[in-house]
This record gives structure tokens, C-alpha cells and sequence, in this order.
């Protein structure tokens, strides 16, 4: 049976980088890993064909090709998705849907011949003995959670990995904590699962044999969530980079206690850890309290900023306006925050009530929902009836972001980053970083319109942080991104 796996495309977004990734002459961020692993369940006697649309279109002649279609995506990704499952069923093709979207329920699937809601693991058996014998399910849900020890590696043959500006491994599913707005656990739940090292091991092996070098992202709900599993991954792939001549620099996503645990920012310093996203969401306590983050109130926010940043790991952070305990200042602390914390990568979005989050049902109790989520957060579309005037919320949110992403902030805060930045793993160099350094000085550095502010930003590195050039470089270039993009969706 001949499966074409599909990845819908991604809207020009704060976290799609389509503005930054020319610079490099890549495509789209990461590669689809979640369909590279199920590709991987499936029968190896099964033919098989990737489409990520971020990288290239779906042609008649895949669908051609194919006997059924399999889709992933997020909810985001909903209207590509709606047109490609309308696509294949012209061509009378089965289309079966999985991923987070799935789960989400999305009007966007409704077309679909199939749904398999939840994690595929203990899902794909079951289908692909209904698909040999022609009696698919309309409906597919996870009856439990899969042990992560029995993943298998990812296809990563099917990806065209020169057109992606990183790779993709994950250590663990779920997070510990109980976050209002947050639908990962109600997806993957709050008993966080991990992989076993060797498995990691295995999977950065297959990066280098395919010859990949450059950034991974562990793409891990939480990376710390099971902290002791992670300290026993560490010392392992500390080993393995050393034995590599550090090939890969890492970044993940983990809550705020990490700046709780020196011995952890430690090993991940040594492992070449060199960007964490961070889940700040706010600096009103009350809001915290309110959406039962209360793992960020255990410690002064600015000092576990602070404290990471020492260990030579950048913070890139996320944080929320919206919420029902934002006061009226709420807009100006969050501006504050984000300058004192030199946080350059600040993605800062309106609260959104997700399907079937704890939030989503406790709006709904209070008949303050509006419509389904579009499952992007930096959009000026509310989808619940908020404490604050909506007026105001949206006129707040707009100067956020005007004021972070105007050129003149984010060099200065950039900078003020670099000054506070400690002894950073050094990345790799690869051919793709050094066009982009060319990229830079010609589109930034000469037909800009806030080149003035770039070179400053870059002789003041030059002056006072040289070891960091190449990190400023980076930072510029993705500073760019923002600039557009505020530029065109604030003003809208």
C-alpha cells in the first residue's frame, strides 16, 4: 500500500521564521517529525512519500501515486489542511488525520474519511490491520498512553534535511504541571515519559550519518519534567558530543525551575545547550496564581532569567496577556519585564481558550466562549469574552509588540543580553551560516530601513561582546523576522 504522508503549511507567523530563514536559504524550521515516526510504525514493504508543504507543493502526480493519504499538523496549520483533505478526496482517495489537531477535535478535519485521535503508537497496528483487510474505522482513540521505549527511529529518508535550519529529536511526552490555558497535558498527560538515552543516542547517531550538522531541537513538551531521567540522559550525551567534536548545538523548551537546579544548567551547559524556551507568561503574580502556574512564583522571575542566562543559555520566553487578574498597567509591566530580563525573543501572545484545556471548559461554564480557537495565539482575534474591555486588550497587545519589535528596543535589548550572557557553547560553523552572515551585512546592513540601529548594535558587539559576534549575528537575523511581521499583522 502506497501511503503519502502530508504536512499542511504553516501561516507567516511569530514562530513560523519564514522572514529569517532566507538568510540561510532553508525552507521551514524543522522537518515533520511526528509523520516521520509513524512512517517508521508502518510496514517497511509499504511504499512510502513525504510532503512537507512548507518545503515544496503537493503535485497531482503524488496523488497520483498514492493509495491513501495520511495528514498531521496543529491546529494552526487547519485551513492547509481542510484544502489538501479536499484534494485527495477528489482524486477518491482515503484520508486518515492524526497529530495534536486531531485531538483538538478542529472543524478543519471534518472532511476526513478517518480520525486517529491521540498518540499513534499503539494506534498504527490496529489501523494497518484494518486498511490490509478494507475496514477502516471512521474513528481512532489511544486507550493509554505509549511507553516512549518503544518509538522507533524516524524516517528521516523521506525529508530533504538541506532545505530544514534544524533537526528534531524528542526525549519526553507530557509536563508535570497544571497550567490553565496549557492543552499538552491534557494530550499527553502530566506523568511525564522519557526515552531511554540509548534511544537518543541512536537517534543523534542517525543525524550524523545522514551528515547533519548544526542545531537540534528536543522538542520536549518539558525537558525537565522528569528531572531525573534527564540527569541521567546528560552525562551520555555530553560523552557522545565530545566524541563528535560537538556537531550539533542543542535547544529545548522546559519550565522556570530549571534556574532552580545549578547541576542541571551545568551538565545542559556541557552538552552544548545554547537556547531554552522558557514559559514566563507573565510578571503579575495574581495572573499566575489565576492560571495555577505556580511554579514561577517559587522564584524571583527577573534572577532565573538571570541565572540561566550566566550559564551561557540563551532565553527565548513566551509570555500571555488576557488573562482575567491582568490590571490595567499589565501591558507596560510585561514591556518592563521583558527590557530588564534582556529577553531578545520575547514571543508574546493573547490569551487563547484551546479545545478541552482546563480553561476552555471553565469559559465555557461561565458562557464566555466565543468560537473554536484558531490555535495561534498572536492573532488579533479573541475567541472568548475577556474581563478586560476587548478594545483595550487589543489595543495593549499591539503596543507590546510595536515596542519590543520596534528595530531601536530589541538592538538595545539584544545587547544588554549578550552583556549578561555568560561562556556559550560554541555552535558549529556550516556553509548555510556563513550565507547567512553575507545575507545579513547586504539586507540589513545596507537596504534596510533600520540599518543605522544594526550597525550600531553590531559595533557596540564588536567593542564589548567579540565572543558573542556570531550569536548577535543570529539574533539580528531573527530580529527581522519580528520587525516584518509586526510590522504588517499589528497594523491590521
Amino acid at each position: 500500500m502506497k501511503v503519502l504522508l502530508v504536512y499542511p503549511e504553516f501561516p507567516d507567523t511569530f514562530w513560523s521564521f519564514k522572514h529569517a530563514l532566507p538568510f540561510q536559504g532553508k525552507r521551514s524550521a524543522y522537518p515533520p517529525l511526528g509523520l516521520l515516526t509513524v512512517s517508521a510504525l508502518l510496514p517497511s514493504s509499504w511504499p512510502k512519500r513525504l510532503v512537507d508543504l512548507n518545503v515544496r507543493s503537493l503535485k497531482d502526480s503524488d496523488l497520483a501515486w498514492a493509495d491513501v493519504v495520511f495528514f498531521s499538523g496543529m491546529m494552526v496549520q487547519g485551513p492547509s489542511m481542510k484544502a489538501q483533505i479536499a484534494r485527495a478526496k477528489q482524486r477518491g482517495l482515503r484520508t486518515i488525520v492524526g497529530g495534536p489537531i486531531a485531538s483538538a477535535q478542529d472543524p478543519a478535519i471534518a472532511e476526513a474519511d478517518h480520525v486517529v485521535e491521540g498518540e499513534a503508537e499503539e494506534m498504527i497496528p490496529g489501523l494497518v490491520a484494518d486498511l490490509e483487510r478494507g475496514e477502516v474505522k471512521p474513528h481512532y482513540v489511544r486507550s493509554e498512553l505509549p511507553d516512549l521505549k518503544r518509538v522507533p527511529l524516524p524516517d528521516l529518508h523521506l525529508a530533504s534535511l538541506r532545505r530544514y535550519s534544524a533537526m528534531a529529536v524528542q526525549f519526553s511526552r507530557g509536563c508535570p504541571f497544571t497550567c490553565e490555558f496549557c492543552d499538552i497535558i491534557e494530550i499527553y498527560g502530566r506523568r511525564p515519559r522519557t526515552k531511554a538515552p540509548e534511544q537518543i543516542l541512536a537517534e543523534f547517531d542517525q543525524l550524523y550519518r545522514f551528515g547533519w550538522r548544526g542545531p537540534v531541537f528536543l522538542v520536549d513538551d518539558n525537558f525537565i519534567g522528569n528531572k531525573k531521567c534527564v540527569k541521567l540522559l546528560l552525562p551520555r550525551l555530553v560523552e557522545w558530543m565530545r566524541d563528535h567534536k560537538f556537531p550539533f548545538s542543542l535547544f529545548t523548551e522546559a519550565s522556570l525551575n530549571l534556574a532552580e537546579d545549578p547541576e542541571l544548567l551545568r551538565m545542559m551547559r556541557e552538552a552544548h545547550f545554547t537556547r531554552v524556551f522558557l514559559g514566563i507568561e507573565t510578571p503579575v503574580a495574581e495572573s499566575l496564581k489565576e492560571t495555577t502556574k505556580f511554579q514561577n512564583l517559587r522564584m524571583d522571575l527577573l534572577e532565573s532569567v538571570r541565572l540561566i542566562q550566566a550559564h551561557g543559555i540563551e532565553v527565548m520566553a513566551g509570555f500571555i496577556v488576557g488573562f482575567d487578574s491582568d490590571p490595567p498597567d499589565v501591558f507596560q509591566r510585561q514591556i518592563q519585564f521583558i527590557r530588564e530580563a534582556a529577553i531578545p525573543l520575547s514571543m508574546v501572545g493573547l490569551l487563547t481558550a484551546l479545545p478541552n484545556t482546563q480553561l476552555w471548559r471553565r469559559l465555557k461554564a461561565e458562557g464566555r466562549l466565543i468560537k473554536q480557537s484558531l490555535g495561534s495565539n498572536t492573532l488579533l482575534d479573541l475567541n472568548f469574552i475577556p474581563k478586560m474591555d476587548a478594545e483595550e486588550l487589543l489595543a495593549g497587545y499591539r503596543r507590546i509588540m510595536q515596542t519590543i519589535y520596534s528595530p531601536r528596543e530589541y538592538f538595545e535589548r539584544a545587547s544588554a543580553f549578550l552583556s549578561q550572557l555568560g561562556e556559550a557553547a560554541r555552535a558549529p560553523i556550516v556553509f548555510s551560516d556563513m550565507m547567512a552572515v553575507v545575507r545579513s551585512l547586504w539586507r540589513q546592513g545596507l537596504r534596510s530601513n533600520y540599518r543605522k540601529e544594526y550597525w550600531k548594535f553590531l559595533a557596540q558587539t564588536l567593542q564589548q561582546h567579540r565572543q558573542h559576534l556570531g550569536k548577535a549575528i543570529t539574533l539580528a537575523i531573527m530580529g527581522h523576522h519580528f520587525f516584518e511581521l509586526t510590522a504588517s499583522d499589528m497594523e491590521n
